[in-house]
C-alpha cells in the first residue's frame, strides 16, 4: 500500500525532578544538601531512511514519545537522561506543523536528521541553591515539560523522470518495458492508483528513476479524478515525459489532450508548467491512422518541442526515447536545486 500523507503526535519527553536530600554521614565534614539534579527528557528525533518509500508505518500509529529523564537523587546523583525516539520517515518527505502550517524540514537526502520537538530540561536538586547565608535549602526544581507537536507528513517522491498523461495514455506498460518495475496494466482507465518506481539504465551506463503516475484529466487541480492526490510528486521531478495517445483506439484529439494536461500542470503551479519536458507519441503498434500521429508532430515542430514516437508492446523506438532521457537529465541540474519546496533546514544536532 502506498500512503503519501500522514498525521502524527509526537511528545519529546519531560526532564526529571530535582531532589531533596542532606547528607548527615560522621565522617564526612562537609555534609548538607545533597540533593541531584533531573536528567533531561528524550528528543523527538526525525531522520531520512532511504530503504522507505511510503508513510505506511504511520498511517495507524500517530502518537510517539521519547523517554522522560530520572529524577535527582542523594549524594548529589544527577537522574538518567531520557532517551531519543528516532522515527524513520523516507527521502522525500515534507514536514508541516499541523497547528501553525509552517515547513519545518524537507528531507531531500538519505541520513539527514531533523529534532522535531526537544526534550524537557531536568530540574535542579537542592545542592544548587546552598549559599553561605542559606546552607540547608529545602527547595528543589521539578523538570519542565518536552514539546509536544502535531504534525503532518507528506511525502513528494523523488524521481528523474515524471511519466505524465491521460489514462491508459501507456505509460504503465513504458516503464515496465525500460525497468524492472510491473505495475498493473489493464485497458480501462485509472488502472494506475499509486505512483511507481523503476531504475533505468541508459547505454552510457546511467541510471536514471522514471515514476509512472496516475492518470490526469481536465480538472485534476480541482480534484477530479485521481491526480489532485498525486501533482505533488510531479514536483521533485526534473524532466516530464508526456505520453499521448495517438492510437486507433483514441478518437480524440492528441494536441488538444497535451494542452489540457499542460493546462492542469499550470493551473496546479507555475513550477509545473515550466519543467522541461519530452513530447512522447504512444501506441504505434495500433496506429494504422497517422494523420492525428501527423498533426501532432508537425505542432511539436512549430513549438520546438521535443518529439519523439514508441510502442512500448513492439519496442521501436525505445531506446531512442531512453537515450534522449539520459542525455536531457545530464543537461539538467542536480535534483535538489529543481526542489519547489524550501530548502532543507540543516541537519539539528541532538544534545
Amino acid at each position: 500500500m502506498f500512503v503519501d500523507e500522514a498525521k502524527i503526535i509526537v511528545k519529546a519527553g519531560d526532564g526529571g525532578n530535582g531532589c531533596v536530600a542532606f547528607r548527615r554521614e560522621k565522617y564526612v565534614p562537609r555534609g548538607g544538601p545533597s540533593g541531584g539534579d533531573g536528567g533531561d527528557g528524550g528528543n523527538v528525533i526525525l531522520e531520512a531512511n532511504p530503504h522507505d518509500n511510503t508513510l505506511i508505518r504511520y498511517r495507524y500509529n500517530r502518537e510517539f514519545r521519547a523517554d522522560r529523564g530520572g529524577n535527582g537523587l542523594g549524594s548529589n546523583m544527577h537522574g538518567r537522561s531520557g532517551e531519543d525516539a528516532i522515527l524513520a520517515v523516507p527521502v522525500g518527505t515534507v514536514v508541516f506543523d499541523e497547528d501553525s502550517r509552517e515547513q519545518l524540514v524537507d528531507f531531500t537526502a538519505p541520513g539527514q536528521r531533523f529534532v522535531i520537538a526537544r526534550g524537557g530540561h531536568g530540574g535542579r536538586g537542592n545542592a544548587r541553591f546552598a549559599k553561605p547565608w542559606h546552607q540547608a535549602p529545602r527547595e528543589c526544581e521539578e523538570g519542565r515539560p518536552g514539546e509536544e507537536r502535531h504534525l503532518r507528513l507528506e511525502l513528494k517522491l523523488l524521481a528523474d523522470v515524471g511519466l505524465i498523461g491521460f489514462p491508459n495514455a501507456g505509460k504503465s506498460t513504458l516503464i515496465s518495458r525500460i525497468s524492472a518495475a510491473r505495475p498493473k496494466i489493464a485497458d480501462y482507465p485509472f488502472t494506475t492508483l499509486e505512483p511507481q518506481l523503476g531504475v533505468v539504465v541508459g547505454d552510457s551506463g546511467r541510471s536514471f528513476v522514471v515514476a509512472d503516475l496516475p492518470g490526469l484529466i481536465e480538472g485534476a487541480h480541482n480534484g477530479a479524478g485521481l491526480g489532485i492526490r498525486f501533482l505533488r510528486h510531479i514536483e521533485r521531478t526534473r524532466l516530464l515525459a508526456h505520453l499521448v495517445d495517438t492510437s486507433d483506439f483514441n478518437d480524440r484529439d492528441p494536441v488538444h489532450d497535451f494542452e489540457i494536461i499542460r493546462g492542469e500542470l499550470r493551473a496546479s503551479s507555475d513550477a509545473l508548467a515550466e519543467k522541461p519536458f519530452l513530447v512522447v507519441a504512444t501506441k504505434l503498434d495500433a496506429t494504422s491512422d497517422r494523420s492525428r500521429l501527423n498533426t501532432l508532430k508537425s505542432f511539436c515542430e512549430e513549438n520546438a518541442f521535443e518529439f519523439y514516437v514508441i510502442s512500448a508492446a513492439t519496442g521501436e523506438g525505445i531506446a531512442e526515447l531512453v537515450r534522449a532521457m539520459a542525455e536531457a537529465i545530464a543537461r539538467l541540474a542536480p535534483a535538489s536545486e529543481h526542489a519547489d519546496s524550501e530548502p532543507a533546514p540543516a541537519p539539528t544536532e541532538e544534545r
